[in-house]
Formats: structure tokens, C-alpha cells, sequence
């Protein structure tokens, strides 16, 4: 996935702008960039890979450089960005957070029509040049985004800086979240709300799907009005976000709260304490311990001062090893107790492993584990949450696989909680984990816990319902 922020100010923003693209590090680990315009030097720009560093290191020495009173930044799992590029437009820098499921079908196209690229991404074409082609094909940048929006399949929001202000433009069905703060001196643009709280900014307007404005220090212009339609990633509450922040005016943390307890409420096993797999599990251990009146604890420390988020390095095998030495278990508050776990969801399950085992190792006589969100079916069209490359990369359709002994499967029946074949594969996981009971959240559960209608919500990951 990716995050972004821009600053446009009647002030120098460079500091701004970096620590508000700081304050996205939690939704990439590959790449970052920042972008700066002043009317003497033009446009100013510095990219670095994080794989080996982290964001404030990497761009320190950059600062110095840097002066503008409107500038871009982001940060990424994927491709190297701002670009930076010259068209009928004018020059412009852009960021995105976006996944384009065609990028190869248009990429092709382009190719056809004897148009080159000069950035790469994992091998393939980068997204976000790919993105700034597609707006040069229009006659204004309004048009040029809606190219966008009208020939990408899955998701694509944005911020293009340019010589008259920063042009942000929401995923045209809303699936990332694009919102504006003010200050006394201008305006900030961020995926994430908790980017403008120790900046001084206050929220100022959520954008819609599909809407599209211009931010000057002076004020915002409405180019292109929100859609009706919106599927916004559910999952940005469940996991992704990060506590303070808040989407379509909902609190991240508040909705793991709300989750929490749902999970709570149709449960009755008895146990010592509760705790949640930090980070994103405390949210939703907090609210059911509180519901259920057990004592909430923490029997596992987490040790990363290092290593952030357990799937950042490349190679698999050292994966696997950040992922167990993550979280140190605390055999004071373990041995001869029975736990219930919170946890966000299970994915691949490889972290999971590892710390039951060590919970075991350490004496634990119970582990019941309750998962905020259903089980996911079906990989992530939309965003780039998952490095899964194959469906059966998630441990429910391993599962599924060791049940049915084919791929030809009717998944519904998977995604349905009142069903067997569903109760089948939660019990298998279970055994597959050595777990004492498992639970995950039934969807219905979910979408109350967040107060959005079920329609705005994307929720394919479950029930494969959702759309391009």
C-alpha cells in the first residue's frame, strides 16, 4: 500500500511536508520520495529505498536542499516515486496510492502507439508513470484524471503538484481515503489524518470518490464533485490505519473498539486475561475486554526498534525470522494461564505459528484465538495489501485445498458463517494451529462496528463482492 501528504502554505513547507510524509511510514516499507516547487529553482526531488533505513534517516540531509511553500510526499511498498514530468500541461510532480490490476494491458497500448517508459517497478512499468501518462492524454488535468479513473482497473488516488498549487484527486470509488487539514498559514492533503495533529493542522473536508480539487494557500476549488458510489477498504479500519485516524469521519481505533466487543458479545469461554497481538490487535482487545469484564494483559512485548512491520524484508526466509523474533513473550503472565488473543486477521498465518509455539514453549495452558475480521477468500484486487501472489497463499484457501483437494471450489459457501463447509474450515485452521478455540468476526458484525452501509464498504476480501 502507500501513503501520501502534501503542504501548500503562504510559509516554507518543507518541514511540514516531511514529517507529514513521516507520519504515513506505517503503510510502506520499499520506497519514499518528496517533491518541492518554488518559482526560482522549479521543481526539486529526492527518491530513496527504505529496505535498508528508515524515512527520517533517509531524508535528513535532503532537507537543506529543499525550500518551497508547496510540496508532495509518500511512501510505498511498490514503485519509486514523485515523478516528475514535462507534458502539454505543463510540468507537474505526482504521487499516487494506487493499485492498476491492467497496468500491463496499458503499458501495451502506449508501447503500441510508439510511446516510451523510462521508469521501472519490480520489473514491470511503474504505476505512478504510468498514472501521469494516462493524465497527459487529457486536455486539462480534470479530464486527464478521469482517463485515469475510466482505464485502470482497481484503484488509483492522488496529489500532482504543479506550478499554480497541489491537484488531489480521490480513487474514483473512494477505495483509499484523501483528506484535507487547514492552518492559519494554508493547507495539508494526507491519506492519513494523524499526519496533521502535531503539525497544527484540523481536519478541514473528506474528499469523495472520484472528487478531484485544487489547494492553493489561499483556499480549495472544487474541479470534479464526488460520485455516489463508494467502496472504501474496509480493511483500513480492521488493520491498516493507524489509531488517531479517522475515514468518512469514523476513528480507526474507536472501530477496533466497536469490533472487540462484537466479537464479545456471542462469546463465552472462560479465560485469564485478554490481550491483543500488537499492534493493531490492542485496539480490538481492549473493547472486548472490556465487554466481557476479563482483565486485559500483556503477555507478549513487542521488540521493534528495528523492524517495524514483519514482512519487510524481501527474501521470505528472513520474513519468517523477524516475524518470530517480533514478539517476546513474558512467561510471568503465561505459564498455567488460559489466554484470549485478539488479532486483526490471518493472512498466511506465518507469524501466528511462530507465536503460539512460543506460547506453548512457555506454559500456557489455553489459547483462544479471535480474529476481528472473517476469514479472507479472496486476494486484494483493489490495493496492494498483501504481497500474495497466488489465492492460495492465504491460509483459508490452503485450507480450503486440504478439504477439497481441488481449486475448483465454490467459495461462497466458504464465506457463508452458518454454513458446514465453513465451520469445517474454521476447526481445521484451528487444528492446523494447535489452538484451543478460533473465531472470526461474522462481515454483518464488521460493518456495524465500522457505521458505514454495507454498500460503501469493500469487502471482496471476504465475500468477493465488490467491483471495478
Amino acid at each position: 500500500m502507500s501513503g501520501f501528504f502534501g503542504c501548500i502554505s503562504k510559509k516554507d513547507c518543507v518541514s511540514n511536508v516531511f514529517y507529514g510524509t513521516d507520519y504515513h511510514s506505517h503503510l510502506g516499507t520499499k520506497r519514499a520520495g518528496l517533491a518541492f516547487y518554488n518559482n526560482k529553482n522549479g521543481f526539486q526531488r529526492a527518491i530513496h529505498s527504505l529496505e535498508d533505513g528508515y524515512f527520517r534517516t533517509k531524508f535528513e540531509n535532503d532537507l537543506k536542499g529543499f525550500n518551497g511553500t508547496s510540496g508532495i510526499g509518500v511512501i510505498s511498498d511498490t514503485e519509486a516515486q514523485p515523478v516528475v514530468v514535462n507534458s502539454h500541461l505543463g510540468k507537474f510532480a505526482i504521487v499516487t496510492a494506487s493499485k492498476i490490476v491492467n497496468a500491463e494491458e496499458l503499458e501495451q497500448e502506449f508501447l503500441d502507439r510508439r510511446k516510451t517508459f523510462s521508469e521501472t517497478s519490480q520489473g514491470s512499468v511503474n504505476p505512478t508513470e504510468l498514472t501521469a501518462k494516462l493524465i497527459s492524454e487529457g486536455e486539462d488535468f480534470v479530464s486527464g484524471i478521469e482517463n485515469v479513473f475510466n482505464k485502470i482497473k482497481g484503484s488509483c488516488s492522488m496529489l500532482i503538484l504543479t506550478t499554480k498549487g497541489i491537484i488531489a484527486a480521490r480513487d474514483k470509488l473512494g477505495r483509499t481515503p484523501v483528506v484535507i487539514g487547514k492552518n492559519d498559514d494554508g493547507f495539508a492533503v494526507a491519506s492519513e489524518t494523524n499526519s496533521f495533529h502535531n503539525l497544527n493542522f484540523t481536519i478541514e473536508n473528506f474528499l469523495g470518490p472520484g472528487e478531484i480539487v485544487l489547494i492553493t494557500a489561499e483556499g480549495i476549488t472544487c474541479l470534479k464533485k464526488p460520485g455516489k458510489k463508494m467502496q472504501i477498504c474496509s480493511f483500513l479500519w480492521v488493520y491498516y490505519g493507524y489509531p488517531p485516524s479517522y475515514y468518512e469521519k469514523l476513528n480507526v481505533e474507536e472501530v477496533r473498539y466497536n469490533c472487540g466487543a462484537a466479537l464479545a458479545k456471542t462469546d463465552d469461554t472462560e479465560a485469564d486475561f485478554v490481550t491483543g497481538i500488537p499492534d493493531s490487535g490492542i485496539g480490538h482487545a481492549v473493547g472486548y475486554s472490556n465487554q466481557r469484564h476479563i482483565p486485559y494483559m500483556r503477555p507478549y512485548a513487542k521488540y521493534t526498534p528495528t523492524w517495524p512491520r514483519s514482512f519487510m524484508p524481501q527474501n521470505q526466509e528472513m520474513r519468517d525470522l523477524v516475524a518470530k523474533m517480533k514478539l517476546i513473550p513474558n512467561p510471568a503472565l503465561i505459564k498455567n494461564k488460559c489466554g484470549i488473543f485478539l488479532d486483526d486477521s490471518i493472512i498466511r498465518g506465518t507469524q501466528l505459528k511462530d507465536n503460539i509455539h512460543c506460547l506453548y514453549a512457555e506454559g500456557i495452558k489455553e489459547v483462544h484465538m479471535r480474529i476481528a475480521c472473517p476469514p479472507l477468500i479472496h486476494p486484494c484486487e483493489f490495493l496492494n495489501f498483501s504481497r500474495s501472489k497466488n489465492a492460495n497463499d492465504l491460509i483459508s484457501r490452503t485450507t480450503i485445498l486440504q478439504l477439497e483437494g481441488t481449486e475448483n471450489v465454490d467459495l461462497k459457501k466458504y464465506s457463508d458463517p452458518d454454513t458446514e463447509e465453513y465451520k469445517i474450515m474454521v476447526d481445521r485452521i484451528r487444528q492446523n494451529f494447535c489452538l484451543t478455540t478460533l473465531k472470526f468476526q461474522r462481515l454483518t458484525d464488521l460493518v456495524d462496528a465500522i457505521g458505514l452501509p454495507k454498500e460503501n464498504l469493500c469487502t471482496h476480501c471476504w465475500d468477493g463482492s465488490s467491483f471495478f
